[in-house]
């Protein structure tokens, strides 16, 4: 994946992690706010492998 593959890619779980923690806080479903957290995580995981390809590319084409 590119880096803005991966930094959209995990913008978009963010969203739909926090989307789904909401939903189980709404409606009191521990499960549903635990996957949520999860998704969540992976979003901002993904985003910061982006931001690290992004990094290493700009350093690689500086040399």
């Amino acid at each position: 994946m590119s880096s803005t593959t991966d930094k959209v890619s995990g913008k978009v779980n963010e969203i739909a992690g926090k989307a789904k923690q909401m939903a189980g806080k709404a409606t009191n479903d521990k499960e549903m706010r635990a996957k949520g957290a999860a998704r969540q995580a992976k979003g901002k995981m993904r985003t910061a492998v982006g931001k690290a390809k992004d990094k290493v590319k700009g350093a690689v084409d500086r040399m």
